[in-house]
């Protein structure tokens, strides 16, 4: 069996919040949560578990492909709730959206200061 990404936790300031960001964002669907854990379902069985660690949050960077309609609504769903978000990962360029790679994509932080890439075309 070749290696399959099955799940990550995405540390929250608070996890329930993070995980509707997610979920609206990325269109997921409710899932099962337990203990210190908020999860949530993207396609193919892919789990994001949200949990608020004892500790200082490090920022992380989190990229996901999607097409071109969905990317539309992401846009849309920022705009409806004045979410900032940046051509660049260096956020210089604000409210816009980049060309890289023969799609398009931009940059947002989330709720715990993660940032967030929605592309539609993968790199390679």
């Amino acid at each position: 069996m070749t290696a399959t990404f099955n799940h990550t936790i995405i540390a929250a300031l608070d996890r329930t919040t993070s995980a509707r960001f997610y979920l609206d964002l990325l269109e997921a669907t409710e899932t099962a949560s337990w203990g210190p854990f908020t999860n949530i379902m993207l396609e193919a069985g892919v789990m994001l578990q949200f949990a608020e660690p004892p500790v200082d949050i490090q920022m992380q960077h989190y990229a996901f492909l999607v097409d071109d309609d969905h990317f539309d609504r992401a846009l849309a769903l920022l705009g409806e709730r004045g979410i900032e978000y940046w051509a660049d990962p260096q956020m210089q360029l604000t409210g816009r959206t980049n060309t890289e790679h023969g799609g398009r994509g931009f940059y947002v932080k989330d709720p715990a200061g993660h940032g967030i890439e929605l592309i539609t075309r993968p790199y390679l």
